[in-house]
């Protein structure tokens, strides 16, 4: 484990490693029912405490010049994370979607280093990012973990691989990601914490809770330290939900899967391994050996980050109506302005949209505002 570091940084990494490890094996011999849940919660929001004081003292480490990294270039419209175990095809699919060039065998941890490639498809630019395989442990920093989770988190969307032979790998991924603190295909809890100088916690739900009291609820709130706030709770929680929302470092993104190897695989395996996938995930058969599937493969990327056509009119010209921006569906016209130009939100005046997400024709926008599929953009700047 890369905790075990010498001088005070290291001291520190692993004593928070042992409270980690003790508390997440007093979890697994707790049996989880309503009854239990929210001692259960009281022992994640410790152990959530604990793990930001770990980023907190790692984060001096690396910058004292303690331990190896790597660093990825964004670029594109979007980024994509090939994760999976080594020897899965995660090279040989990219070398087939990208023109990247990675180093690929027949034997495990062909790939020692991350890989950009670059997918261009539909008028879109999606990068697409060849990481070193995902062991079990890679949470807790095994195998390069931490700098390869660290990489996958910073992504827009994960892009699991996986082989119909083996029934446990992508539960195992999946596991590490969560560990990580990746909440994928999932909207963030509807639940509000600020905290207070004084009054103790108080809870204020808009609806009725049927897994936690209010009392088990202040608890789990105690348990990271905190002693005085107002919760609000606009969902039925769990006691991940609170925690999550206390952590504040957790990342909700889109996931896909990729099930590769289809030329090996009889319709038995392909059913057995379908049956342990989450239910409702994009899931597309493919073999990078034949290429079976991957030409769909490049829809299945593009369609999943949900993206959408923006028009430029720049102004007193004509809007361009043969090559859009392709953006995220979540764009704001900040995002559109940091896109088009490092100067543009710093010199930004105001916008003018006409389409699906303006009230009427023309209407004059700020930075905030939510664009739609098929918009037409003015953005008017300082001189």
């Amino acid at each position: 484990m890369d905790d075990a570091r010498e001088g005070n940084g290291g001291s520190v990494l692993a004593t928070i490693a042992e409270q980690i490890k003790s508390l997440e094996e007093e979890i697994s011999k707790t049996k989880y029912n309503k009854a239990t849940q929210g001692h259960i919660g009281k022992l994640k929001g410790k152990i959530a405490a604990l793990k930001a004081r770990r980023e907190k003292a790692r984060a001096h480490v690396k910058a004292s010049g303690g331990g190896p990294g790597f660093e990825v270039k964004k670029s594109g419209d979007a980024s994509v994370s090939l994760v999976g175990f080594p020897s899965v095809g995660k090279s040989s699919l990219i070398a087939q979607l990208t023109e990247a060039d990675s180093n690929i065998g027949d034997y495990a941890f062909t790939t020692l280093t991350c890989i950009p490639g670059v997918m261009e498809h539909r008028g879109g630019k999606i990068q697409i990012l060849d990481l070193p395989g995902l062991i079990k442990g890679a949470a807790d920093g095994k195998g390069r973990g931490h700098e390869i989770l660290n990489v996958i988190r910073s992504t827009d969307m994960v892009l699991y691989v996986i082989e119909p032979f083996q029934k446990s790998h992508f539960d195992i991924l999946d596991r590490e990601l969560w560990k990580s603190g990746m909440r994928l295909n999932q909207n963030p809890p509807q639940v509000f914490i600020t905290r207070t100088k004084r009054g103790g916690i108080v809870v204020r739900s808009t609806l009725e809770q049927s897994n936690l009291t209010e009392e088990e609820i202040r608890g789990i709130v105690r348990s990271f330290g905190i002693v005085s706030a107002t919760v609000t709770l606009r969902t039925d929680v769990t006691d991940d939900h609170i925690v999550d929302t206390l952590a504040g470092s957790r990342v909700y993104s889109r996931a896909v899967i990729i099930l590769n190897k289809i030329d090996l695989a009889t319709e038995k395996d392909l059913e057995r391994a379908r049956a342990v996938l989450p239910e409702g995930w994009p899931v597309l058969e493919v073999s990078a050996k034949t290429g079976e599937g991957i030409e769909h493969m490049k829809d299945f990327i593009f369609d999943n980050l949900h993206f959408m056509s923006i028009y430029l009119k720049p102004q007193g010209q004509e809007a361009d109506l043969v090559e859009p921006l392709i953006v995220k569906d979540t764009s704001t016209v900040r995002d559109v302005c940091a896109k088009l130009h490092r100067d543009f939100v710093r010199k930004f005046r105001y916008a003018r949209v006409k389409g699906p997400s303006a009230k009427f024709d023309w209407q004059r926008v700020g930075l905030d505002h939510l664009l739609k599929d098929e918009d037409l953009l003015t953005v008017i700047i300082r001189k």
